[in-house]
């Protein structure tokens, strides 16, 4: 007599997730107004709204962390189809007060090849940009990788990037093997494969450590990064669609229910998070207790999740970020 031993697919409700303050030299002591926190001592440049060790604030989770939450109810979060049982995304708030290094992120080949167990392509949805902000992205047409070691030793990479301005409400793809940079200017609501991979080039003489041999093999001369143009459909704005994620603006008039969440062409359930770029909302249903989605916070909408509501308690700019496994 066999034994199915598939993960059991069960109900498991929203639930808030708390945020993370992570110690960066290029970031700010103080974020407010975007979130109520100032540094102790060193400055804060990210703040991981998913990371694995956030822990969940509501629900009856709450307490734990991410991680092992992701490793008890991997199914119901994921849903049955889900390829792998850990958290598939990273998502943060940037806060880049200098120059972030010149750096590139293996794809999942390279990442494997090294014992990872994925790469690490992401996306930048900016969420406030001064008049004159801009990032590094890509090379500019022509350089080779010689020309890049060659600057890396005597400091002049800068040349050969490609900047580009950016704006509030940009999305801008950042595919595996591309060289950037984030400079000043920008809040950068960044989602990204769950991985902290980073091959760093250059460092301004930062007392940081290089892995400029990784970065160089990392490197692709051409890629699919750049401003994505949004996609207007009649009940969501699509912001981006890649193969790890999609990122959708819902608009809210006063409630919506989360049947209508559903992206277009999405045939099973998928985990997807809710995030308040701006205003708030408050998650309600007969199955759960109402969990409030507060501004610059986020909801995890486990795959599983029974019916609910979302109501707008005022200026709500509502972000949808969904996982997407690959090849399907």
């Amino acid at each position: 007599m066999s034994v199915d031993s598939r993960p059991v697919f069960v109900e498991m409700t929203p639930f808030r997730i708390e945020p993370q303050y992570v110690v960066r030299v290029w970031g700010w002591s103080d974020l407010r107004p975007w979130y109520d926190h100032i540094a102790d001592k060193d400055p804060i440049g990210e703040v991981w709204l998913t990371g694995d060790e956030c822990r969940v604030a509501t629900g009856p989770h709450a307490g734990k962390k991410l991680a092992k939450v992701f490793d008890e109810h991997s199914s119901s979060l994921l849903g049955p189809e889900a390829a792998s049982s850990g958290s598939p995304l990273l998502i943060k708030v940037i806060f880049a007060l200098e120059k972030l290094s010149v750096q590139v992120h293996p794809d999942d080949r390279l990442a494997k090849k090294y014992g990872e167990p994925r790469g690490k392509t992401e996306c930048w949805y900016t969420l406030a940009a001064d008049p004159d902000a801009k990032v590094a992205l890509g090379l500019k047409e022509g350089v080779t990788l010689d020309r890049v070691k060659a600057e890396i030793t005597d400091g002049t990479l800068e040349e050969s990037l490609n900047l580009l301005p950016v704006h509030a409400g940009d999305m801008i793809f950042v595919d595996a093997g591309t060289v950037h940079a984030i400079w000043p200017g920008s809040v950068l609501l960044e989602t990204q494969q769950n991985s902290d991979l980073t091959y760093r080039m250059y460092d301004y003489g930062r007392p940081r450590p290089l892995h400029v041999d990784k970065s160089i093999e990392a490197t692709r001369l051409t890629t699919n990064a750049g401003i994505i143009p949004p996609k207007v459909l009649p009940d969501r704005t699509v912001l981006i669609e890649s193969t790890y994620f999609a990122v959708e603006k819902i608009p809210v008039d006063v409630s919506r229910s989360s049947t209508t969440l559903h992206s277009p062409g999405q045939v099973s359930p998928a985990l997807s998070y809710l995030f308040a770029a701006k205003g708030g909302a408050r998650l309600t249903s007969p199955s759960f207790e109402s969990v409030d989605l507060p501004e610059r916070g986020i909801v995890a909408i486990p795959a599983s999740s029974p019916i609910f509501a979302i109501q707008d308690l005022g200026d709500l700019d509502l972000i949808r970020i969904t996982a997407r496994t690959p090849g399907k």
